[in-house]
């Protein structure tokens, strides 16, 4: 599959965008971070102890254009600094333990959903018009609606708090060492429902709506009747004929999503003290810690642009005229 050049050409340009952005976006918030890091030091904050802080984190008192050549030049030697609420550990390090725990909620939100969605959507062109269809289709519409944050607080308090099927909260039972063993990761599949059922209303009725729409129009053509009339069973049609072919605009509205997809984490993240990138731009956010900012922006910007690019190779894979076209 050939990407044309002109939409690489869109992608750099929202690369380096996203890159002035990332620069500017922290700068313009109230406090400094050699303040915010003064201030958790208290009473041993002596005039030694700020000058040293400032001399570490001095790029911060430069003028603009200097602090923008120095975070130019460490992305490309991938050096994002140090982070300032967890000195002395690096960008790379704080980020590193926080993009895995992101990527697996997302990725087990995303493929839920998807099989979900897509059944629903499915289902619901077959038997339009039916009982099936006026429940589901209204409630996607209602899904689609309802924030993430009210969906975290709501399954938090039901589900946790009150009913106490699920942990409150974190990645997985604080008392047990991190191993590749079934506690473990029982433990880890545990703690990560609740986040995921947050997640997954929006796209669930995302898919379904985009799989209802796409289908009916599919259920229209030759080759569906000409399936029905060969005698077929009704799920070799409806997936086999229909859904196959009517899941291109379900790929088209995921690359869409994935930014909002990725705003939902974060305030999943948030509420459910869930170790992720959400999580660590939010701690972040209140430290006033620059490099941790811009190098957890740009990096959902970077998972961001890489996922529609995979989205657009997949696409044209699956269907031969956008190859033929590009």
């Amino acid at each position: 599959m050939r990407i044309s050049s002109r939409r690489l050409g869109v992608y750099a340009v929202a690369l380096a965008f996203a890159i002035v952005v990332n620069f500017i976006l922290p700068r313009l918030m109230p406090g400094s971070p050699v303040d915010a890091m003064v201030a958790q030091l208290g009473p041993r904050a002596t005039p030694a102890a700020v000058e040293a802080i400032k001399a570490r984190f001095g790029a911060v008192d430069q003028p603009m254009l200097w602090q923008f050549a120095d975070y130019l030049k460490g992305l490309v030697t991938l050096d994002l600094g140090v982070s300032v609420k967890y000195y002395p550990q690096t960008v790379v390090q704080v980020l590193g333990r926080s993009t895995l725990w992101t990527i697996f909620l997302v990725t087990t939100a995303i493929i839920f959903s998807l099989c979900v969605g897509v059944v629903l959507g499915a289902v619901s062109a077959w038997r339009r018009g039916g009982s099936f269809d006026t429940i589901v289709s209204p409630l996607s519409v209602i899904m689609i609606s309802v924030p993430p944050v009210i969906v975290a607080l709501t399954t938090l308090f039901i589900f946790a708090v009150s009913l106490r099927w699920f942990p409150v909260g974190y990645a997985y039972d604080p008392n047990l060492d991190p191993a590749f063993n079934f506690t473990f990761v029982g433990s880890v599949f545990a703690h990560a429902i609740l986040p995921v059922l947050t997640l997954s209303p929006f796209l669930i009725g995302e898919f379904q709506t985009t799989m209802r729409s796409s289908m009916i129009s599919v259920l229209g053509e030759d080759y569906v009747t000409m399936g029905r009339a060969k005698g077929l069973s009704r799920l070799t049609v409806m997936f086999g004929y229909g859904a196959r072919n009517a899941m291109l605009p379900v790929l088209t509205n995921l690359a869409l999503m994935l930014g909002a997809v990725f705003g939902g984490s974060i305030v999943t993240e948030i509420v459910f003290n869930y170790p992720g990138l959400g999580l660590t731009l939010y701690t972040a956010s209140i430290a006033r810690d620059y490099p941790v900012i811009q190098g957890q922006l740009l990096l959902m910007t970077l998972a961001t642009l890489g996922a529609n690019f995979l989205v657009d190779i997949i696409y044209g894979f699956v269907d031969p005229r956008l190859r033929e076209a590009a």
